[in-house]
């Protein structure tokens, strides 16, 4: 009886010692290379992430599509499969339908204004306003760049485009802009993209510099054109259900987290889009800084018709908000 009692007590004083809520692991899952901007800023969020909840959650960082590409990544993410993820704002498109407009061409013309953008637009708050609704919630916005082009042969302008096979990702405005350019286009997931423009299945693809420069694709398409066709940054979400899991003080924490590495990502990107050409340069890629932008600005008119036709006066409001933007900021 009394080594009973002995054991009790100890069982006792091993329960006390154990913090009062164990350590909660979540998966943030992406899809970018791990000398990526992306990842850094991911790496960094998790570090925040267990200081700012003093340690009460533990975020383990999935790169390189190891858990699914970016659409796959964004079901999971709504089924409460995965925490986190971060990808373009048109890949949420599939469930807030209004955030295909966020990759209409052209909208602002420089990182300033795209933060402006993304950061004030009331058009912009309104449409993250609609995530929780669809399964997760935009917490801050990372930055990806501006997109341009990289091909196998010399591309100026959309005469140069005409007949060409692009690979982009699955997103309605991307595919209307860059067939509006003359391209035909060639949906598939990233780590494919390489391989195919290896072996002639597509002669090209369009993403922002750091993924081209993180992905190698200049070795296989080495005429990379700084085209700036769209302006993609990278809104990071969390599950709603892992939202709604956690205290207040945690919420917060982690939006806190999210902003933190959204001011890392943005001047990390914007000041290293330079260095990374550079980079390219030096081994073979040729870089077209001045393609003839004003003609892929006429080329991709017809666009906004079409969006005006679907999306009614979202189209506008979206416009109109850039336009301020841009006057605001030069």
């Amino acid at each position: 009886m009394k080594k009973k009692h002995l054991l009790a007590a100890a069982a006792a004083l091993v329960c006390l010692a154990l913090p009062a809520t164990a350590q909660t692991v979540l998966k943030f899952s992406h899809t970018d290379q791990q000398a990526g901007g992306r990842h850094a800023a991911a790496q960094l969020f998790a570090k925040k992430v267990e200081e700012l909840t003093q340690g009460r959650y533990k975020v383990q960082v999935y790169c390189c599509s190891q858990l699914g590409n970016d659409p796959k990544n964004i079901e999971q993410l709504a089924l409460g499969g995965v925490d986190f993820t971060v990808s373009a704002t048109g890949s949420y498109a599939p469930h807030v339908p209004t955030l295909n407009l966020s990759m209409l061409p052209f909208l602002v013309d420089n990182y300033a204004q795209g933060w402006k953008l993304y950061d004030e637009s009331p058009w912009m708050q309104a449409q993250f306003a609609k995530a929780p609704a669809k399964g997760f919630r935009f917490l801050a916005t990372w930055e990806a760049g501006f997109r341009s082009m990289t091909t196998k042969e010399p591309l100026n302008s959309p005469a140069d485009a005409k007949g060409k096979k692009l690979r982009t990702f699955p997103n309605e405005m991307m595919r209307w802009t860059l067939e509006a350019m003359g391209f035909n286009i060639q949906i598939m997931p990233l780590p494919e993209v390489y391989l195919a423009i290896q072996q002639g299945a597509v002669s090209g693809q369009e993403n922002p510099v750091d993924t081209i420069y993180s992905n190698k694709f200049y070795e296989v398409a080495p005429h990379v054109t700084l085209t700036n066709h769209v302006y993609s940054p990278l809104p990071l979400a969390i599950s709603e259900k892992t939202w709604q899991k956690m205290s207040p003080e945690d919420q917060k924490a982690v939006t806190e987290a999210g902003k933190i590495a959204a001011k890392f990502s943005r001047q990390a990107i914007s000041s290293d889009d330079e260095a990374a050409l550079k980079s390219m340069a030096s081994k073979g890629a040729k870089i077209n800084a001045k393609p003839d932008v004003a003609a892929f600005r006429t080329a991709v008119q017809p666009v906004y018709t079409k969006a005006r036709e679907k999306y009614g006066a979202d189209v506008d409001a979206l416009l109109k908000d850039a336009e301020a933007v841009r006057k605001s900021v030069k």
